[in-house]
């Protein structure tokens, strides 16, 4: 019955997305342009880490990979790619289900891994439909899958084999996905098969994950491995996106995540006075992971409410069992549990319904994200959003009246020179699509079409919008340094970029490396200097 359940929610929640015809987006436009980069670099045959800079795994994009190969529109591949991940968990998921929980929880934590993995929103309270970030969720769906196998043991049947082929590939999955997870709870994986003295399961997981090592390693080559490491260690230390969210002390402490940090401490407690010392000691150190990876993850949304819930849930509490304030233990874990999910519910309402508002979306108030592209005119983004270019502008300039605040503004971490020009004070926040057309074309226009540009801000997505080729060694996202600059015979400097503390660390690093530019041409978007070598 379980299987047919989540056979049904993949039916539903994955039709529901596909029905459309395309992919409809309603957010996030600037980092589906930066998907978009690294699916078509690997359509076309390119390794990440080895052709160009990404902190992400290969494991984040290989699906709807796949479908372009097949000749699929971007769109839908990537919604097909959604349903892929989803059958390939079906069965890892109801085998831990079955295997560790003889109730519903097993419905609820194989609803959770199946909507983690179809839902179309990253999480929290928005309502709009967005892809962004959709390899967190697919971690966290993993991830639950993982952790149960490893935290608890079998009760209705039992197979080492399994568990440890499972939690193997899971785990590898989860280093060829997004690494944050895979350091966070790699440990606690391993300590929970030494506590139960599986080795069985641990010899399997390690083959399992070894092979999986080894079958990349056979087709990308052993320098993958460096490569991928050395874009780690670049975002790590990167002054701009070590960290894409709040302070882990905020992700721990902040009125709206004080109430779950406080029922997995709670919940660490009243297990160990229930006799589930070893269960107790994992959550402890699930926690710290739980917390890193939300401070982690663009949003810092605790996606782990809901597996806190089903782990509290899980013993079998003797229904005599008190601790010292006489408080009845099966009791006081059941309302911790329900805590849990109370702090949980939001979100994952939200994540649960968005194939549905995809499927009832309104066709005539979106347009293609990439107009001239053939088959990926299948992915949509809304009008207004893709056409209004609204950006945030400084009013402290000279003749403003305000030049005496200006001191006290702490505008140095973005004041930007180029060429001896002060830049303007000016951030773009929506329109993204409408400004690259309207750049692309100019360039064009202008005899620069086909040019190698360098674009000194976040995305570097020129390439998808004309026929300027993309850089060798470029990164999608900007994270430091100048990666691809060595391919670039011009640079690009906006007027108005995605991020001005980017433009300034990016020019910063152009006249750090005593690069010599020279302005060829100006438009009211954007500088271009040619780079002399």
């Amino acid at each position: 019955m379980l299987l047919v359940f989540l056979g049904v929610v993949i039916a539903g929640l994955g039709g529901a997305a596909l029905m459309k015809g395309g992919f409809y987006i309603a957010k996030h436009e600037g980092d589906t342009l930066h998907l978009l980069q690294i699916l078509f670099r690997m359509a076309d045959g390119e390794w990440p880490h080895l052709d160009f800079m990404t902190p992400i795994g290969i494991a984040a994009f290989q699906p709807v990979v796949w479908f372009l190969d097949a000749g699929m529109g971007v769109g839908q591949a990537i919604l097909s790619a959604q349903v892929v991940v989803a059958c390939a968990l079906l069965l890892p998921t109801v085998w831990a289900a079955f295997s560790r929980f003889p109730n519903g929880l097993a419905y609820l934590f194989g609803l959770t891994v199946m909507v983690l993995a179809l839902a179309l929103v990253h999480g929290e309270r928005d309502l709009l439909v967005s892809i962004s970030m959709h390899y967190n969720r697919w971690a966290w769906a993993v991830a639950y899958v993982v952790i149960v196998l490893a935290v608890l043991p079998g009760v209705v049947v039992r197979s080492g084999v399994l568990d440890g082929g499972f939690i193997g590939l899971g785990m590898a999955f989860l280093a060829l996905c997004k690494v944050t997870y895979f350091i966070s709870f790699a440990p606690v994986v391993l300590i929970a098969l030494l506590l139960r003295r599986d080795w069985v399961a641990l010899i399997c997981a390690l083959v399992a994950g070894l092979a999986v090592m080894a079958a990349v390693t056979a087709e990308a080559g052993v320098a993958f491995w460096g490569a991928y490491l050395g874009d780690l260690l670049a975002v790590a230390g990167s002054e701009v996106r070590s960290q894409p969210g709040m302070p882990l002390q905020s992700v721990i402490g902040a009125p709206a995540y004080l109430g779950g940090s406080l029922v997995v401490l709670l919940g660490v407690v009243l297990l160990r006075q229930a006799g589930e010392a070893h269960l107790g000691l994992l959550l402890l150190l699930l926690a710290g992971g739980f917390f890193y990876v939300t401070f982690q993850n663009f949003g810092n949304d605790p996606q782990w409410l809901v597996l806190l819930a089903i782990l509290l849930l899980a013993p079998r509490v003797d229904e005599k069992a008190r601790n010292g304030f006489g408080w009845p233990l099966g009791r006081a874990l059941m309302l911790s549990a329900v805590a849990a999910l109370a702090f949980a519910t939001p979100s994952f309402i939200n994540l649960a319904y968005s194939p549905f508002r995809h499927m009832n979306v309104n066709p005539e108030k979106y347009t293609p994200l990439l107009a001239d592209s053939g088959p990926h005119r299948d992915l949509h983004g809304r009008i207004v959003r893709a056409n209004r270019v609204d950006g945030t502008m400084g009013l402290d300039g000279p003749g403003s009246g305000l030049e005496g605040r200006a001191e006290l503004a702490d505008r140095e971490t973005t004041k930007t020179e180029f060429l001896g020009e002060l830049l303007p004070d000016c951030e773009l926040r929506m329109g993204i699509i409408a400004w690259f057309e309207v750049i692309a074309a100019d360039l064009e226009a202008n005899g620069f079409g086909d040019t190698k540009i360098y674009t000194a801000d976040i995305f570097s997505s020129l390439w998808l919008f004309g026929d300027n080729p993309r850089l060798v060694g470029g990164s999608p996202w900007y994270y430091g340094g100048l990666p691809g600059i060595a391919d670039a015979s011009h640079l690009l400097v906006p007027l108005c970029p995605a991020s001005e503390a980017i433009r300034k660390q990016a020019l910063e690093a152009v006249a750090a490396r005593a690069l010599t530019v020279e302005e060829v041409h100006r438009h009211g978007l954007y500088i271009l200097a040619e780079i002399k070598r």
